[in-house]
């Protein structure tokens, strides 16, 4: 890969009370925050190592620019398919604050040597900034990297041991940047367009939790035809008390306020044979949602929500009782190799597979677009 320094705007905590609220309203206000005095330009062009510790672990990466390049080259893997509606949104954002407010994430296969030059780095260097999310806990560090020795190893490190990297959040940041590239470098020379904004995470720096359903589906389906339907195709266990699945091909059903195990049927599982990687949330998509429920497009269909692993079981559960016609499916988490299989394969996951985390808030790390 090929990265590059720059010099990043972050916030001025000094004038700053809640950074929660800081980063909620930054898409909204980033270019009064910025007139206002509430961000500022390192000085210098640099790496910048971050990190983010979430009551559990310490997650560690490095916040770059990587050559557009390398993304038309192959090297940035997709896994998403992407909406120009949402790109075209995107590209507005992007032009109306000369700025992009969020680095893309990208993962890689992990790297010992890079982890290990970045954990030394920051066992011997104070961070720049050290600033603490009240509502979810984390806390947040920076370290900016400015010797040219320093830059030139992280480069090198880069380009001989990261081949290729795989998107895990930003699919339509990555695609709308690509996009300017080709239609705007040659009519506004002075932005730049040339290069990605990303922060970098190994994949063991990375938690990759489940992506849940809730569906209005039993409008036209009383439950007991529903499961009827269902057991054509699951083995069904009712459970005593909520759980999430234990394993892939397991997904636990909630339904009027009651919890089910479901395990593919064997034909079922067996019905796929050229597919190298069978996902849980395709089988979903086609035989639930499309077969039973006549959900045609999982993407567009407003019958159907998304719930984030981070939300946990209570989030499932809050959405489904909202609702005497919901239902909702919990999943097991995609794994690593089986993302890097499909996107290795130019295949797209299914919307909303995977949920990865921690995620940098919206405005704490800025660049600018113009030179």
């Amino acid at each position: 890969m090929k990265i590059k320094p720059f010099q990043a705007l972050y916030p001025n905590f000094d004038f700053i009370a809640s950074p929660d609220s800081f980063c909620e309203n930054a898409k909204d206000t980033f270019r009064e925050f910025q007139d206002s005095g509430l961000y500022q330009q390192f000085p210098k062009t640099a790496f910048y190592i971050y990190q983010i510790e979430d009551g559990h672990r310490r997650h560690t990466g490095l916040v770059a620019l990587n050559d557009v390049a390398d993304f038309f080259d192959g090297k940035i893997k997709k896994h998403e398919n992407t909406l120009s509606e949402k790109e075209q949104q995107q590209m507005q954002l992007f032009l109306r604050w000369n700025a992009i407010l969020k680095p893309v994430l990208l993962t890689y296969p992990s790297v010992p040597a890079i982890e290990n030059w970045l954990q030394q780095y920051i066992d011997t260097a104070a961070p720049l900034f050290t600033t603490r999310f009240e509502k979810d806990g984390q806390v947040h560090r920076m370290w900016p990297v400015t010797e040219q020795k320093d830059i030139e190893v992280l480069r090198n490190l880069f380009a001989d041991n990261v081949q290729r990297t795989y998107i895990a959040d930003g699919h339509h940041r990555t695609t709308t940047v690509a996009m300017l590239h080709e239609r705007l470098r040659h009519k506004n020379p002075e932005y730049d367009f040339d290069n990605l904004f990303c922060i970098f995470l190994g994949a063991d720096q990375l938690d990759i939790l489940d992506y849940n359903r809730v569906v209005e589906g039993l409008k036209h389906l009383s439950p007991t035809q529903f499961v009827v339907k269902m057991a054509k195709i699951f083995e069904i266990d009712p459970l005593d008390t909520p759980r999430r699945p234990l394993h892939k091909h397991e997904l636990i059903l909630c339904m009027r306020k009651e919890w089910y195990s479901l395990h593919w049927k064997k034909e079922v599982l067996e019905s796929h044979p050229g597919e190298k990687v069978l996902l849980d949330a395709s089988l979903l998509n086609e035989q639930v949602l499309d077969a039973i429920l006549g959900i045609r497009d999982v993407r567009t269909d407003t019958r159907i929500s998304d719930i984030e692993g981070s939300r946990g079981i209570d989030g499932v559960k809050k959405a489904v009782n909202a609702s005497r016609n919901r239902i909702g499916f919990m999943l097991f988490p995609v794994s690593f190799d089986d993302l890097m299989q499909m996107a290795d394969a130019d295949e797209s996951l299914p919307p909303k597979s995977t949920y990865f985390e921690p995620r940098i808030r919206t405005g704490m790390m800025v660049r600018m677009l113009k030179k």
